[in-house]
């Protein structure tokens, strides 16, 4: 085929066929949802392309209202011989009055089919098997177009499912395919898409090619994902303040950490959002715990810790003194001075000028403030947790993300990642660092390090001891 594959997506009022093309576009704002029957009035039509060829149109249509009287109509309105020719019927129906007056919805629907290749006829299988759906798909397989029956809202625990398939089998519809718009499979599209292929033969080369490109998205969104979360923790890792050994001067300066430690969060949950195209209020400050309300307060706290197994790590130094989830080192390091000067000695340029600086601190009585571990393991469930969410997610969901209880042992009581222990040594491949250099080639070797334990399927962190 050389024009794009036009697929009309049709079934009765309410049953999710506009939920179904803002999670197959990925674009929360397609159309218009809500309870009230009869929201979508008019056709609207969307692209997917690859490389810039468009290979695939998708076209909301209004619901169906009244199947029964419009099948009753058309019996008594055929003419002899027009039940041989049923999309001829249905040709003469969308010229007549009726189409413009008191079947105007079902007449959308009807001329949208016949203009499209097929139609995917969108089943809320939480709703009995009534006789409006059965005329309605007598009324559409007047068409004369293949249909493909996606049963939504399968995910949830009250459906009735084994119905909807006895009676579509009963009607010759015997394929047909699960897809819950607001928590789809994971591979939900490519289910959908090689059940179409079954149908449409010809259209079986570009069907593969979205799906490959579908999918090459998705592992390309998991990896970016992991990137960003890693990224987060190397900041926070490599995150070393300087501070006058004052009582007062330490407060403010563990304030000032703590605030800049959640901003660097959000950013990061922003991101991850955006990435997925996805709301900036689909996640739930509360529920996450995240920033900005009431979790982002809890977020050094033992409260926030404890609920998720993750214990505060108490072998840092005066940590309990300056608040939980911070360490007040002396000179920014647990090492004595001989160690200090032996990792000088030793070291390269870069790691004399860093344990450099914090050995002058030390003799001048300053302190250094830095994140527990705790935190770190806190930050990186968080974020891993919202990003199992985020896969999960159907583009018409509308309520907040809401996240179960980690499950990963490793990260709340496992040995943190190697890179993570690096960068305690490098404050410069921290950006909450003053002066710091986040853009060096040694920082990003980790980010990507970290990344690859980070992305969804991979291996649990296995590094050095914390």
């Amino acid at each position: 085929m050389t024009r794009p594959l036009r697929l009309a997506v049709v079934g009765h009022t309410n049953v999710g066929k506009t939920s179904l093309l803002r999670t197959l576009t990925r674009d929360p704002g397609f159309g218009e949802v809500s309870a009230r029957p009869g929201t979508t009035r008019h056709v609207e039509g969307a692209r997917l392309s690859v490389g810039g060829e468009p290979l695939l149109e998708l076209y909301d249509t209004p619901g169906m209202e009244d199947a029964i009287a419009l099948l009753e109509y058309l019996e008594r309105a055929a003419l002899p011989g027009e039940r041989r020719d049923p999309p001829a019927q249905i040709a003469r129906f969308l010229d007549g009055v009726e189409a413009r007056q008191r079947f105007e919805q079902e007449a959308k629907v009807l001329r949208q089919l016949l203009a499209s290749d097929a139609g995917l006829y969108v089943v809320d299988v939480r709703e009995p098997v009534l006789a409006k759906y059965r005329d309605e798909l007598a009324v559409l397989a007047m068409c004369g177009k293949p249909l493909l029956p996606v049963l939504n809202f399968v995910a949830g625990g009250s459906h009735r499912e084994d119905d909807w398939r006895a009676a579509l089998a009963g009607l010759g519809l015997h394929a047909l395919v699960r897809f819950d718009s607001v928590a789809p499979p994971v591979d939900g599209e490519r289910r959908l898409y090689e059940s179409l292929a079954l149908l449409l033969e010809p259209a079986r080369p570009m069907l593969e090619r979205l799906v490959e490109e579908l999918e090459a998205r998705a592992l390309e969104r998991r990896r970016s994902a992991a990137r960003l979360i890693a990224g987060l923790l190397i900041d926070v890792a490599a995150c070393r303040r300087g501070v006058p050994a004052q009582p007062e001067s330490v407060r403010q300066a563990v304030e000032a950490l703590r605030d800049a430690v959640r901003q660097r969060e959000q950013r990061c949950v922003d991101e991850l959002l955006r990435l997925y195209a996805f709301r900036p209020g689909d996640a739930s400050t509360d529920e996450l715990p995240l920033l900005n309300g009431r979790g982002g307060a809890e977020l050094f706290t033992p409260e926030t810790l404890t609920p998720l197994g993750v214990k505060m790590s108490g072998g840092r130094a005066a940590g309990a003194a300056v608040g939980a989830g911070v360490d007040l080192l002396l000179g920014g390091a647990s090492l004595g001075a001989a160690a200090l000067l032996g990792a000088i000695a030793g070291g390269t340029a870069e790691t004399a000028r860093s344990y450099g600086r914090r050995l002058l601190g030390r003799f001048k009585g300053e302190r250094e403030l830095s994140v527990d571990d705790a935190v770190l393991r806190l930050l990186a469930l968080r974020q891993l947790q919202l990003l199992q969410a985020l896969e999960a997610r159907g583009h018409a969901a509308e309520d907040k993300i809401r996240l179960a209880s980690p499950e990963d042992r490793d990260w709340r009581e496992g040995r943190l990642p190697e890179a993570l222990t690096r960068a305690r040594a490098h404050p410069e491949w921290s950006a909450l660092n003053p002066g710091a250099r986040p853009g060096l080639a040694e920082r990003q070797a980790q980010v990507e390090e970290l990344a690859l334990l980070l992305e969804p399927g991979a291996d649990s962190p296995r590094a050095g001891p914390l």
